[in-house]
């Protein structure tokens, strides 16, 4: 990509003079907080700096603990780019890039759980703990037929009520689900995934410069191994830089 960077778009992308990244550190495979310093790391972080960097702009980090509150800041001109996953709701306020990173969707359940396969959970009776507004609240709200989604603040708060008894299966991100059995004796995981999450940047709907100029900055980033080095770096090594848009 030219570094050469037209006044126009970056107004647009910029409008106050400063790049506001929404960084939803409800999803930690995306971003998270260092547990000795606090400072703030991961993919969705060097992607906004690498980005602010580019612009020639200062950079505000702009925290949220769950997808669904970067989305309904959307509306209030709280951000000028944010990363989150790719949905048709979200897009009637989001323009998104294409996916940069995919990860899976799944379920969490009890050891002693009878249910072993996805397609076992969309049962009559059965309660899902699922993040109010995440990507797979979104998608399971259209899928699921039978059981129930239990709507809760967060997808900490859908894994931890969970386990509190309040349902019988915790859908979500897989990484947190599987480091959170792997602390806690008595759950486990299940096999497969009921969707495949693509991760992508956005900036609000009708600034057309910004949008066109972030799906060719995310294709450089693919291609040029950052996003790929950066998971590794972060230990995620679970998600899968997305393929190159046709």
């Amino acid at each position: 990509m030219a570094q050469a960077i037209d006044p126009a778009m970056r107004a647009e992308l910029a409008p106050g003079g400063r790049l506001r990244a929404a960084i939803n550190f409800g999803n930690p495979v995306l971003a998270k907080r260092d547990s000795a310093t606090g400072a703030p790391g991961g993919v969705s972080v060097v992607l906004a700096r690498t980005l602010a960097e580019r612009l020639g702009v200062p950079l505000d980090l702009v925290a949220y603990e769950a997808a669904g509150r970067v989305t309904d800041a959307a509306r209030s001109g709280a951000w000028d780019i944010a990363f989150l996953a790719i949905d048709p709701l979200r897009a009637n306020d989001i323009a998104f890039t294409t996916p940069y990173v995919l990860i899976e969707g799944t379920y969490m359940v009890r050891t002693e759980s009878p249910l072993r396969s996805i397609e076992e959970v969309d049962r009559a009776g059965l309660r899902i703990s699922v993040g109010r507004g995440s990507a797979y609240d979104l998608f399971l709200t259209r899928a699921i037929r039978n059981a129930t989604l239990v709507r809760v603040a967060s997808s900490a708060l859908a894994i931890t009520d969970f386990a509190a008894g309040q349902s019988d299966v915790a859908a979500g991100v897989r990484q947190p689900l599987v480091e959170f059995a792997r602390q806690n004796p008595g759950f486990r995981v299940m096999d497969g995934r009921f969707m495949a999450i693509e991760q992508a940047m956005g900036t609000p709907q009708g600034r057309p410069l910004a949008s066109s100029y972030l799906k060719r900055f995310i294709e450089e980033m693919k291609a040029n191994g950052l996003i790929a080095r950066v998971l590794r770096e972060t230990g995620e090594h679970d998600a899968v830089v997305a393929p190159p848009a046709n």
